[in-house]
């Protein structure tokens, strides 16, 4: 299999805040948030693997700004690292001024995706090359959440998770 990089995962989805999708404070549903994010991170795993994806896993999601009505909301979503058969997939969440058309971070997410068969069976994905400083960054801290993941789940000894181990050392 030929490596990847994160830039060619790179999957932008824009969008409209719908009165619809607003709860009573006129802000977006959370739930509506994670439903666009979840796409994002698909199409991601997706172009990385050429394969069919499934969410494994959110493993991490801030909200951190309200996103009114109204608003347009960028998402921006790529593969932050390649493992056996699973990717992990960093999204942004961007919104934009509507008299300067300046964007701000709202929010951000890490999923999980796995490539799997036909069948449902998992199968091995490209390796990941990280390129940008950013990159390099979230490349680096995805196996410290993967092991503090399986840590957590009982599937890796403590003294095992050398890269958590390090931030303590």
């Amino acid at each position: 299999m030929i490596p990847k990089h994160p830039s060619d995962s790179l999957t932008i989805l824009t969008d409209l805040v719908l009165p619809s999708e607003t709860n009573p404070l006129n802000n977006l549903f959370g739930g509506e948030l994670l439903a666009r994010m979840d796409r994002a991170a698909s199409i991601a795993a997706r172009r990385h693997s050429r394969r069919i994806v499934v969410t494994a896993s959110v493993n991490h999601v801030a909200f951190n700004r309200s996103i009114s009505l109204g608003s347009v909301v960028t998402i921006e979503a790529k593969i932050s690292r390649a493992f056996t058969s699973s990717m992990e997939i960093f999204l942004d969440v961007w919104i934009e001024d509507r008299e300067s058309g300046i964007r701000s971070k709202a929010n951000e997410a890490i999923y999980t995706f796995v490539a799997v068969d036909d069948s449902g069976n998992p199968v091995p994905v490209p390796e990941l090359i990280p390129v940008t400083d950013e990159e390099k960054s979230r490349f680096d801290a995805a196996l410290r959440r993967k092991q503090l993941s399986l840590v957590l789940a009982g599937k890796m000894n403590p003294h095992d998770a050398t890269e958590l181990k390090a931030l303590f050392m």
